[in-house]
């Protein structure tokens, strides 16, 4: 009888630039490469960190999507660098935990969602409830890093 843990073959890793975001990113780096499995890395911009000028502004929205892009791309090549074969990245815009939960995970296909329990300040304070929110209606199995 084996009792090997499950071994993943895609996994999903949400990322923000919160300390728990890092520690999940590095989880799921190590697990991706112990189980040969692909790695897809996602952020979502939200528009909730805006104020209404800002959103209202396209040079605004814009500046801060080609950050995050510049930003998850560099998890990316990070990724790449550690030896992860098939790393991808994706963002998008919108409520971290149903983006993920409602467009990300559909599209992606992954087998297992790694994120972490808390995030920046502000209005990502919320995140741990983010967390608590992808747990609980993720199709998926969830690993909740602290």
């Amino acid at each position: 009888m084996e009792l090997d843990p499950k071994k993943f073959k895609h996994i999903l890793v949400g990322v923000d630039d919160s300390p728990d975001a890092q520690l999940a990113f590095r989880y799921a780096m190590n697990r991706a490469k112990a189980d040969d499995a692909a790695l897809t890395i996602t952020s979502i911009l939200e528009s909730e960190e805006m104020n209404v000028y800002q959103a209202l502004s396209k040079d605004f929205v814009h500046g801060k999507r080609d950050e995050l892009e510049k930003h998850i791309l560099g998890y990316r090549d990070l990724a790449l660098r550690f030896g992860i074969k098939n790393v991808d990245a994706i963002i998008s815009e919108g409520d971290p935990g149903e983006t993920i939960i409602k467009e990300i995970i559909p599209e992606v296909k992954p087998d297992l969602l790694v994120i972490g329990s808390l995030a920046k300040t502000g209005f990502r304070k919320r995140f741990g409830s983010q967390a608590a929110y992808m747990a609980k209606y993720s199709p998926i199995s969830v690993l909740v890093i602290r």
